[in-house]
Formats: structure tokens, sequence, C-alpha cells
């Protein structure tokens, strides 16, 4: 299985800045893309931003601007850094990835994490 864990998140007043960071670990064969949605209370889980092994990116309008989502495919890690925080980009943060394990190397999944949670204050 192919394990991802989130940290970063946390408390921060508008116009702030955070860094979430996600690293998958466990049997992993490989891993696509990687990225970033988000749930806000009441609403949908969204995309916030992808990327792919090869680098193509992928972000809602809403976040255009000021997140930048980056990875280090040596380590299986992806970033998404936010700055000018809103109020509305309170949520809680997802971290996903497409990819195969050691033991189902012909099968290719999204694989998700457990979240981490994002506050912005006025």
């Amino acid at each position: 299985q192919v394990q991802l864990v989130e940290s970063g998140g946390g408390l921060v007043q508008a116009g702030g800045s955070l860094r979430l960071s996600c690293a998958a670990s466990g049997s992993i064969f490989s891993i696509d893309t990687m990225g970033w949605y988000r749930q806000a209370p009441g609403k949908q889980r969204e995309l916030v931003a992808t990327m792919t092994s090869g680098g193509s990116t992928n972000y809602a309008d809403s976040v255009k601007g000021r997140f930048t989502i980056s990875r280090d495919n040596a380590k299986n890690t992806v970033y998404l850094q936010m700055n000018s925080l809103k109020p509305e980009d309170t949520a809680v943060y997802y971290c996903t990835a497409e990819g195969r394990s050691l033991d189902s190397v012909w099968v290719r999944r999204p694989y998700w994490g457990q979240g981490t949670q994002v506050t912005v204050s006025l």
C-alpha cells in the first residue's frame, strides 16, 4: 500500500502564508500526478492544484497567482506554497497521488492523505 502524510497546516491571518508538504511512502512502484484538493465545511471537495511527474501543473482559478505547487520526485513529496491567504481558503487540505504499489503494479489508482486543516482569520 501507499500512504500519504501531510504536514504544514495551521492558523494564519489573512494575507499570510503557509507551506504544506505531503510525502508518499510504503510499497511504491511509481507515482504519477500529485496534488492538492480542499474541502470547506458544507462544500464539496475541490481541486486546488496538481503536478505531473514531468512538471506540468494545473491550478484552480481561485488560487492562480497566489499558490504554487512543486514536488521532489526523488522523495515522492509534493509541496503547496500558499501566499496572500484569504478567509475563503479556510478548508481541510488533502494530498492526493496517482500511482502504482509494488503489490499491484498493473493497477494505477488514486491515494489520499488524511487531510490537514488550514484556517485563515480576518
